[in-house]
């Protein structure tokens, strides 16, 4: 056993892509018949999507590409994540929690991988601690920035030590750093020996990835549907043309034009759930120190224009700061820095700048911004890059002065108390605030907090946000059981269902 302690205080991110090779397992044989007018378990359900990743490695490689289809479907950790946001048990049961809040004792289940291994208490020792290592590159590395250490106790017991209260250390063991590997794993970068109700079975890079389902799952309830097939499709056209000819059964992913298209088609179902997927403006607060500056270009931009030129309320929702509806700190914070194109041009007029934007949005935002900026007198050049530059340039250099991406997980907003994240914004109340939420007594403490925090990077214009995308899933009729909220970020498939016949 190792003893380490990490020092940085926020949730790291979880933007980038990732993407490989194939493992060629065998599919697996199914003897199963459909049940006339139910089920059919040897269905193979085509799901389109758009951000394919560039490799399967959680421990190494960013991107809410990778969590989306591999956590719950490949890999497991000792707690999950419910569609709802709450916390359930996993590969253990719900810890037991001392009362200074500072060890948490997991009991496992008997589960194994998909070798046939047994998962014991080294396994997730072996795993925690590679996540908080020194050298560790695990982009989630300081989600555990509380682990002390993890102690084995006998195959069945863990044992995690934290070195201060962690409001939020439950929440992230749903993420990819609770995910648990079996000891020694290697070759993650195109293959898996997860725990999970599917398999990997082939990667065909630039078009498919494909599940099957682990018939020696070990929990109680097995994947329903034989194979699953990920059709990363990023031309909204070619998805939509692949929706109408049947060779997509799931479409996630919609924008406005593809939902006008089908939604009133008696062949497809169109679901809505929430979503913490939030357009942001980000601004470089090393190159536009002046908060007046940063104020300016949020009144800019008519917001509400924006959202109905994405496709209106069906789609997209105001948020006045880094928070979704659902979260308990949520505060309608619109009011601040509302559209005043003239006010705008006071500060802005004569001003040029760069809008960095990765090339996987639609063109129509950034052309709106542009329009929106001109209004105000703002010379507003758009650099239209790859995702990988994008990571480069903005996210890890810093080198722009506005940009838009969509950010995806829950939490985000501990990453205000971050200065070097590519915002790039250092106020002390944040950091403070956010520092005594983690370690607060209480959710009701916590929650304080954090609204706390929401609403003060709004006053300072730490970032705009545009707007928060709703979860909307199309699926043809006949496909049920998918999740409806938060399918970017996470899509598990355990529970999905095609009808027979």
């Amino acid at each position: 056993m190792r003893r380490r302690t990490t020092t940085t205080l926020v949730l790291a991110a979880l933007l980038a892509t990732a993407g490989c090779g194939g493992s060629g397992t065998p599919a697996p044989a199914t003897s199963a018949a459909p049940a006339a007018g139910g089920t059919d378990p040897n269905a193979t359900v085509n799901v389109r999507l758009v951000l394919e990743p560039t490799s399967l490695d959680l421990t190494k490689v960013a991107g809410a590409a990778l969590d989306q289809i591999l956590l719950d479907n490949i890999y497991e950790g000792l707690v999950r994540r419910t569609d709802d946001g709450k916390v359930a048990p996993g590969l253990a049961g719900l810890p037991e929690v001392s009362g200074d809040g500072l060890t948490y004792t997991f009991t496992l289940h008997k589960a194994t991988f998909h070798d046939g291994s047994p998962v014991t208490a080294a396994d997730v020792e072996d795993s925690f601690e590679k996540v908080i290592a020194d050298d560790s590159a695990n982009p989630a590395k300081a989600t555990f920035a509380s682990v002390k250490d993890v102690e084995a106790e006998g195959d069945s017991t863990v044992v995690v030590h934290l070195s201060k209260r962690d409001t939020t250390f439950l929440y992230a063991l749903t993420g990819r750093a609770g995910v648990v590997f079996k000891k020694g794993a290697t070759g993650l970068d195109d293959s898996e020996n997860g725990t999970g109700p599917f398999r990997l079975h082939d990667w065909q890079r630039g078009s498919t990835i494909t599940f099957v389902r682990h018939d020696a799952y070990w929990g109680a309830e097995k994947a329903k549907v034989a194979k699953i097939v990920f059709r990363y499709i990023p031309d909204e056209n070619a998805a939509l043309n692949a929706l109408r000819a049947g060779e997509i059964d799931v479409f996630t992913g919609t924008d406005a034009d593809q939902l006008a298209a089908i939604e009133d088609d008696p062949a497809f179902t169109v679901t809505s759930g929430t979503s913490n997927t939030i357009f942001v403006l980000g601004f470089n607060n090393e190159r536009l120190k002046d908060a007046s500056v940063r104020h300016a270009l949020r009144q800019a931009v008519d917001k509400d224009g924006l959202l109905a030129t994405l496709g209106g309320e069906q789609l997209y929702a105001r948020t006045g700061s880094h928070v979704a509806p659902t979260d308990p700190w949520a505060e309608d914070l619109t009011s601040i820095d509302p559209y005043d194109k003239e006010a705008a041009k006071k500060v802005l007029n004569g001003r040029s700048l760069e809008l960095t934007v990765p090339n996987i949005y639609p063109a129509s935002i950034s052309d709106y911004l542009a329009a929106q900026y001109r209004e105000a007198g703002v010379d507003l050049k758009v650099n239209t890059v790859e995702f990988a530059v994008w990571l480069d340039k903005v996210y890890t250099k810093g080198e722009y002065d506005l940009s838009l991406v969509a950010h995806v997980e829950p939490l985000t907003i501990l990453k205000y108390a971050q200065p070097g994240y590519y915002w790039r914004y250092d106020g002390e109340d944040v950091q403070t605030w956010t520092r005594e939420a983690i370690t607060a007594r209480s959710e009701a403490e916590r929650d304080g907090l954090l609204k706390k925090v929401a609403r003060k990077i709004s006053e300072d214009a730490a970032v705009d946000w545009l707007g928060i995308a709703r979860s909307t899933t199309v699926a043809r009729r006949g496909f049920t059981g998918f999740p409806k909220n938060d399918t970017a970020a996470r899509l598990n498939l355990s529970g999905l269902t095609a009808a027979a016949g």
